[in-house]
Formats: C-alpha cells, sequence, structure tokens
C-alpha cells in the first residue's frame, strides 16, 4: 500500500494548568439545555466553542448564522488569552481513555481525506445531510477541525513499540471527564518515532470508522470545496486531513444500544407475548433480562422481565441481516409493531448501554413508553464485516464507551 494514511499534526491544545477547565463532552451526546448548565460557571470549557448557542439567546437555533460566528469568537479569545495554545511542529499524540477497569490507548492523527474517499479508511453509517451541514460550518467558521473521529485498526507492533515507549514518561494532560473517565495525552514528537508511525500506518489495507462519519463526511467536503478554491493545490495541505483518534480494535469496548417503543401497535400485552412465540422462545425471569450471547435479547413489559432467545437461526449470510438489531427489526419492530424507518418513527427511541438496563425499566414505567428490548452488544468483527461489504448498519447499531473528549486536541486547517 505504502501511501500516507496518517500524518502528524500542529495541535491546537491547552496550556497545560487549564486543561481540566477547557475539557468538554462531545458535541453532540448532549442538548443545548445540558450544555448550558455543565459549561455554567466555566468561562474556558470547550462547550462555549462546540456548542456556541449556549451564550446566545435561549431561543437561538443551533443552525443559525450566529451561533458559528459566536464559536469562531469563542475559539479566538481562547487563543487570544493562552487558553489554548498552538503546537510548534507536526506531532502525533497518544490519547489513553481510562473507564473504570477498562484501558484503550491509541493515537491521535491527521487522518487522509484521499483514503476516506477511496474507502480506505471504511464507514459503516450513514450520514444525514443536515448533521454534515453543521460540521461543514463549524470547521469552516474555526479553520480547526476540533471534534475528532474515532477509528479502529488492528494492532501493529511498531506501533505499540512507540506507545510504550512514550508512555513510560510524564503525560501531557491527565483529566478526569465526564462518567469519571481519564484522558491521559501524551506527545510524540521523536521524527524516528513520528517516522515508524507514519510508515507502519502506509502499509495498512484499511481502517475502520468507529464513530464520527458525520465528522470525515464534513472534513471530505472541506477538502473538496477548498481544493476547488485553491489553484495551488497540491494535495497536501492541511484540509486534506482531518482530526482522528485510532484505537487498536483488540482494546476497544462497544456497549448495547437498546431499543424503547410507545405502544403495542394495538396488541394487548398477551396477544403481543403470543405474536413473540413465532420466532422466539419467550420465559419470563426474575431481575433484569440481559442478553448474555448474540441472538438473545430482553424485554421489560408490563413491569416484567423477558428473556427472548431466537428459535432458529438466520439463513443468511448477509452480515447486516445477521446482526441482533436487524433480527430485531426484522421479527419485532418492523412486522409486529410496525416501526418501518428508526430514523424517522417518533414512536421509538434509543437508549445507550452506558445508562444500564435500569434506565430501560425507568423509561417504561416513568417516560411514556410501554416496551424496551435490551440487546447484545454488536461485535468488532460483526462492524468490520459490514464494513467490508460497502454496506451500512441500522442506526444505532453501536455505541462506543469510552467517549472521546472535545478541547484537548484541535486541528487547525
Amino acid at each position: 500500500m505504502d501511501t500516507i494514511l496518517f500524518r502528524p499534526f500542529k495541535a491546537v491544545r491547552p496550556a497545560p494548568e487549564f486543561a481540566a477547565e477547557v475539557v468538554a463532552p462531545p458535541y453532540d451526546v448532549l442538548d443545548t439545555k445540558e450544555a448550558r448548565q455543565k459549561a455554567s460557571g466555566k468561562p474556558y470549557s470547550f462547550l462555549h466553542i462546540s456548542k456556541a448557542e449556549i451564550d446566545l439567546p435561549e431561543d437561538t437555533n443551533p443552525y443559525d448564522a450566529a451561533v458559528y460566528a459566536k464559536s469562531a469568537e469563542n475559539y479566538r479569545t481562547l487563543l487570544d488569552k493562552g487558553i489554548l495554545t498552538h503546537e510548534n511542529k507536526p506531532c502525533y499524540y497518544v490519547y489513553r481513555a481510562v473507564m473504570g477497569e477498562h484501558t484503550q490507548t491509541g493515537l491521535a492523527v491527521a487522518a487522509s481525506v484521499e483514503a476516506y474517499d477511496a474507502s480506505r479508511i471504511r464507514r459503516h453509517e450513514f450520514t444525514r445531510v443536515e448533521k454534515e451541514d453543521d460540521r461543514v460550518r463549524q470547521i469552516d467558521a474555526l479553520n480547526a477541525q476540533t471534534g475528532p473521529a474515532l477509528l479502529t485498526y488492528r494492532q501493529i507492533p511498531e506501533v505499540d513499540a512507540v506507545i510504550k515507549k512514550t508512555v513510560s514518561a510524564a503525560p501531557l494532560y491527565d483529566v478526569t471527564a465526564d462518567h469519571g473517565i481519564r484522558h491521559i495525552i501524551w506527545k510524540i514528537d521523536d521524527e524516528a518515532d513520528i517516522e515508524t508511525i507514519t510508515a507502519a500506518f502506509a502499509k495498512q489495507e484499511i481502517v475502520y470508522i468507529a464513530d464520527g462519519h458525520h465528522r470525515s463526511a464534513a472534513a471530505s467536503r472541506i477538502a473538496k470545496t477548498r481544493a476547488q478554491n485553491n489553484p495551488n493545490h497540491t494535495g497536501t495541505e492541511d484540509y486534506n486531513f482531518f482530526l482522528a483518534v485510532a484505537f487498536p480494535m483488540e482494546e476497544m469496548k462497544i456497549l448495547d444500544y437498546n431499543r424503547i417503543v410507545k405502544d403495542l401497535n394495538g396488541l394487548t400485552p398477551d396477544d403481543f407475548l403470543k405474536a413473540l412465540e413465532k420466532d422466539f422462545i419467550v420465559v419470563p425471569v426474575s431481575g433484569v433480562a440481559k442478553p448474555e450471547k448474540k441472538n438473545e435479547f430482553g424485554m421489560y413489559l408490563v413491569g416484567k422481565w423477558y428473556r427472548m432467545t431466537l428459535k432458529t437461526k438466520p439463513a443468511t449470510t448477509d452480515p447486516v441481516k445477521l446482526l441482533d438489531v436487524s433480527l430485531l427489526s426484522d421479527l419485532v419492530l418492523t412486522p409486529v409493531l410496525g416501526i418501518q424507518d428508526l430514523r424517522k418513527d417518533k414512536r421509538i427511541d434509543f437508549v445507550g448501554g452506558m445508562r444500564g438496563l435500569k434506565e430501560l425499566e425507568n423509561r417504561v414505567n416513568n417516560d411514556g413508553f410501554t416496551v424496551a428490548f435490551a440487546l447484545y452488544p454488536t461485535q468488532m468483527k460483526e462492524l468490520t464485516a459490514v464494513a467490508d461489504t460497502k454496506q451500512v448498519m441500522p442506526p444505532k447499531s453501536t455505541w462506543f464507551e469510552p467517549k472521546l473528549t472535545d478541547g484537548l486536541l484541535s486541528n487547525p486547517i
């Protein structure tokens, strides 16, 4: 392969003494109200950049032009005050995330848009135009990518060796953010180490997007526009690369992504249970019914938990149809509950596994939902199988934890 996949970048990052004040959750895990509360009394929080509507009147549309202008203003202010600083040379960074007993260690990089366009950086989800547009406008306003895409790759011994050497020294940052997750970052500025990493990834045929499809797609759109507007375009400009953090897939953690539905499509609970028996063995259980393996589901209905086990394995080799999220849709959500479009139907909602199965009970008992389904987490090998056949997963198929954080590393373009 030997064409560039990743390269180092000149990061914009907090002065170390301000890192804990700057660090913020990703822009897309909070709504405006939550962001406003979280940033209250924290003038240096990166939420003033990633969710700048919090500094405008409460009725401001998050996609209003004023929001992107405010974001750029807030970004410049933090730079002018020295809260954020410019790295003086292109570097890679080791990024370690620690969540309870789980630790994953990877690299912050500038990833090639050309590789993304060629499906060498491979996707597994559709994107929505309005969310892409939002990221394009944000990046254009700041001339920087401030939210990293989450990538995953098969372990590379040469890269592991550089990471191991790097983490033996003191880190740039060690901050604890939401949910008690530690984010620890080291700088790789040794030229030999940088070359080792660049060369090792140049040999990789494929890496995968785990999370951040809209960030990646927006970077591709910006690169095309800027190339067309640059008569001296060479392909090496910063806009031809996008901010990403890549972890070995052996270290990554995918949690369940569960479903809750508002009604039973006109059925009584007894009729609904009978309808499920066509394809599932349905057994009531005491306590929560947490799926322990593929093709096993938990269901919470009328104050009771049930374990649903698929009777017959599907007769297909299609990696999308084999996903548990697809089986639930194809056998229950669509034919029995009448939900045709997971993206648009207002009768269904989704609960990430980080919130636990008690949250499913809470939503059914208190929030106007009737039934909840707990799923076994999608596996990494299922994600790569779908991506390798150039297909996409159903919406809300994977919930990666720990999430990356905003503010510690940005990529100016």
